[in-house]
């Protein structure tokens, strides 16, 4: 007993210490918070827990002022630190350096980093939105083409412009790159120039599924875009990055459609208001100019002699069957302006086109417009007025 060595307890905890310390490197840790503490100094002290064990865990002031979210009771996260030994209590704990939420928390995060970064970058600026069209020839649709989105949006937009030719750039909407593909497709549209309103989204989903619509690469395409564009993701309280940079956001697919259009009985009522103004406006003058020959009849220096009154009312007379006429004139004028528009709006119409006589032929869902993009061979589609047909080329003859 006298020859074998009798440590005391602060050194043999002293050894402990050295023991772990040296030998356990900077390590990444994932648990649920527990018995969290905000102490008075600014420390922040907890467990760290799983299913199985639990590490007691500190996080000093001059690092707690990093966090970019409020630690709690039941939050999983993931922390960087080292392993300490407090030699008073002979407690091992972990020095916190770096603290992240685990989980759909680490996206929340990266979300609101990415968030405040372009905020700071000026890309949400209302300075750089621009204006949408309001009465668009041609809208692209950047989305997934087999989704219910897509659908709801045709819909809509058929029901309401019928004229109006859509595009769509189908696209993948969630998973590995679909976010590069979406910034693909705004720059493609770009490229193409010959749309004037982009509507890029797709339906509803969870955080991961949206998350293509939060990253970077499509941030930076919707807003080197020329052309307006309407952000169209998920539902009414899905926000993305997207919204934030996006010319407008629409809080679903549908209303991107019904935002890019106004209703027909919307611009009928437009034309018919117009026209009420201009008969309220050509009555409002004649009126004036008939009270003022009015007024010169009634005046003292022409109550005599009568015969120039007579006069002066037959020229009051035929001034008002003038002006009746020219106000009938120019109702009738606008009511055939009225006319030609609704022809023109109802020529536009593709199945108008089509009752005529004319035909559209597709291959491959796309429209052939010279015979060189058919070959011998090909399974070819021609839509007529009613119906359509399917038919094989047999011969190509190509124009130079």
């Amino acid at each position: 007993m006298a020859s074998e060595k009798v440590y005391s307890v602060s050194e043999i905890t002293r050894i402990i210490k050295l023991l772990i310390e040296e030998n356990i490197p900077t390590i990444w840790l994932e648990g649920e918070i527990s018995n969290f503490k905000a102490h008075y100094s600014g420390h922040y002290y907890f467990t760290l827990k799983d299913e199985n064990a639990q590490i007691s865990a500190v996080m000093w002031k001059s690092r707690t002022l990093s966090l970019t979210f409020d630690p709690e009771d039941g939050m999983q996260v993931q922390v960087l630190g080292n392993i300490r030994l407090y030699e008073k209590s002979g407690r091992y704990q972990i020095d916190i350096i770096r603290m992240m939420p685990g989980g759909v928390g680490q996206l929340q995060q990266k979300f609101e980093e990415l968030k405040a970064k372009l905020l700071a970058e000026g890309l949400f600026d209302e300075k750089n939105k621009k204006a949408l069209p309001q009465y668009p020839r041609r809208i692209g649709i950047v989305t997934s083409e087999t989704g219910a989105a897509v659908r709801d949006m045709i819909q809509v937009l058929r029901r309401r412009a019928p004229q109006t030719e859509i595009i769509l750039r189908p696209t993948k909407v969630q998973g590995e790159g679909a976010a590069r593909d979406i910034a693909e497709a705004i720059r493609e549209f770009n490229e193409y120039g010959q749309v004037d309103v982009l509507i890029v989204g797709r339906g509803g989903g969870s955080l991961e599924d949206l998350w293509a619509f939060n990253e970077e690469e499509v941030a930076r395409a919707i807003h080197e875009s020329h052309i307006p564009v309407i952000s169209a993701v998920g539902h009414e309280i899905d926000f993305t990055i997207a919204d934030f940079v996006a010319d407008l956001r629409a809080p679903t697919p549908s209303a991107a459609a019904e935002l890019v259009w106004p209703e027909a009985a919307d611009v009928r009522a437009l034309l018919l208001d117009y026209k009420s103004r201009l008969s309220r406006a050509i009555h409002q003058k004649i009126e004036y100019y008939y009270e003022r020959l009015n007024s010169i009849r009634r005046s003292y220096g022409f109550r005599q002699p009568e015969d120039r009154i007579r006069q002066f009312s037959i020229q009051v007379d035929e001034l008002h069957a003038r002006m009746n006429r020219a106000f009938q004139n120019t109702v009738n004028a606008r009511k055939e302006y009225i006319i030609q528009l609704n022809l023109r709006l109802a020529n536009l119409n593709p199945k108008k086109v089509l009752e005529r006589g004319y035909s559209i032929t597709y291959r491959n869902g796309k429209i052939i417009r010279l015979a060189a993009q058919a070959q011998t061979g090909d399974q070819i589609k021609t839509e007529v007025f009613k119906g359509s047909i399917l038919s094989e080329v047999k011969n190509v003859q190509s124009e130079e």
